[in-house]
């Protein structure tokens, strides 16, 4: 996605100010495409829309340029293992992964990749969402993608109770799968619901997030030590 702009969510008093990682401003020398999960509407779309406006950005003037000279960039790709992927092929240069993400261990592994930098960033709102002709009652089918899925039950609206948990590769998808009406409720963000058409049927919440930033790692220079003669 081109030329998103991050907005700041209304002011919590459950959690604090966004934390970063200063030695983040140094991946921002000429690119910063930053490439996360998608589809349009997820958290980690609007956590690379505050990495762009609010980080990188800080360290020129404005919005920090992408590789090709143009305006920064946001990558969003249907996985994690997707956006990773633009990265070593070298189409992006950023790969932004929420922490919370059950294998994120792979990319702080990865020894072509490096950790640029981290930032603690609240999400947008959570909640669970259903069509606007559809107002579940008793069992629902839920689809959640399964970092948040813990906020089920907290957020369950009365009358209804949990019978079937579908996973789905990120909140976005998820709200898609409510719109085609292939489960009763979404555990989703505030725009990606939006974007589907879907109302939120609960309260919603916000979750404290610490995002990790990834970049190529320099060619190694290790050699194989020699036997002795």
């Amino acid at each position: 996605m081109i030329g998103y702009r991050y907005r700041p969510p209304a002011p919590s008093r459950r959690f604090g100010r966004p934390v970063v990682d200063l030695s983040l401003t140094a991946a921002a020398d000429g690119s910063a495409t930053v490439a996360t999960l998608g589809p349009t509407g997820t958290s980690s779309e609007a956590a690379a829309g505050f990495l762009i406006d609010r980080v990188l950005g800080e360290a020129g003037e404005g919005t920090a340029p992408a590789a090709d000279g143009g305006p920064a960039r946001i990558a969003l790709r249907e996985t994690y293992e997707q956006a990773h992927r633009l990265v070593l092929d070298r189409e992006a240069d950023l790969l932004l992964v929420a922490n919370a993400y059950a294998q994120i261990s792979r990319f702080y592994m990865d020894p072509r990749l490096r950790l640029a930098g981290a930032f603690v960033l609240d999400t947008p709102q959570y909640g669970l969402a259903a069509r606007t002709d559809r107002r579940p009652a008793g069992p629902v089918t839920v689809a959640t993608h399964p970092a948040p899925e813990p906020l089920i039950e907290e957020l369950m609206p009365a009358g209804c109770q949990v019978d079937t948990v579908v996973t789905a590769a990120s909140t976005s998808l998820a709200a898609a799968m409510a719109d085609r009406g292939e489960v009763d409720l979404a555990l989703t963000t505030e725009l990606a619901a939006q974007v589907s058409g879907l109302d939120f049927v609960s309260r919603s919440r916000a979750i404290r997030m610490l995002w990790s930033v990834f970049a190529l790692a320099p060619a190694r220079t290790d050699t194989v030590p020699q036997p002795r003669a």
